[in-house]
């Protein structure tokens, strides 16, 4: 094993993952500077999920290496790898998943109170990220009485509360709209720059990728380039145009 470069917080090289018999990943290699906003821009199907997962140590590919920091997650077991996502890693999914018999605040300050967090200095900080997020006025309410988007920015605080190393975004905006999504995004970039939070964000978006400093593309479980989201919102542009 070659250990990656210095200045990479994440480095993978040629993932093979295959999902139900079929290849999700295929000779996928990438690195990921720290502090970097990396996008993750493809089709449905394209392999977008399941490359975080691998990153993140979710899931561990058949074949290939992930790093995080000079430590070799591929060869970490379930309880390493578990302990690693709880204080290393933040997560936001397409779905909020939320608790539902816990307060906004109570769901955003979970991974707080799970790391020993007292339960006032937890509620203080979950706070301000619904704050942040325009949703502080939520605080007390339970998940079914929330809107589909308030529940997402929850997620979102319960991802940024702990500022992990890594906060790695699937679809975070896809159950959002307009305003909605536009505050979302201006919040993780914000969140990210301020506290040096390096970001994966996978989308179908080209819009939402031009946040990045960087787009790598996936089709068909094959990385197929490199670029920078002033080209990726060229390509959409043109796409649109046709």
């Amino acid at each position: 094993m070659v250990a990656p470069p210095d200045n990479d917080v994440l480095w993978a090289r040629s993932l093979h993952c295959f999902l139900g018999g079929s290849p999700a990943l295929e000779e996928v290699s990438l690195g990921v500077r720290d502090g970097e906003i990396l996008a993750v821009d493809g089709p449905r199907g394209s392999g977008k999920t399941t490359l975080l997962r691998c990153l993140s140590g979710q899931l561990v590919p058949q074949r290939g290496e992930v790093w995080f920091n000079s430590a070799p997650v591929h060869t970490m077991n379930a309880v390493q790898r578990e302990r690693l996502r709880r204080d290393r890693f933040g997560w936001i999914g397409p779905e909020p998943e939320l608790v539902p018999e816990l307060t906004a605040w109570e769901n955003a300050a979970l991974p707080l109170l799970m790391s020993g967090v007292s339960h006032r200095a937890a509620r203080t900080k979950a706070l301000e990220w619904l704050e942040r997020l325009d949703i502080g006025r939520c605080a007390a309410r339970r998940p079914y009485a929330l809107l589909q988007a308030q529940r997402q920015r929850v997620a979102v605080a319960r991802a940024l509360v702990a500022a992990p190393a890594v906060l790695f975004a699937d679809e975070p905006t896809a159950p959002l709209h307009g305003p909605d999504r536009a505050q979302v995004l201006r919040t993780l970039t914000t969140a990210a720059r301020s506290h040096g939070i390096t970001v994966v964000l996978a989308t179908l978006d080209a819009e939402v990728a031009t946040v990045a400093d960087r787009v790598v593309r996936l089709v068909d479980g094959r990385r197929v380039g490199s670029e920078r989201p002033s080209e990726a919102e060229g390509r959409a542009a043109c796409s649109l145009s046709v």
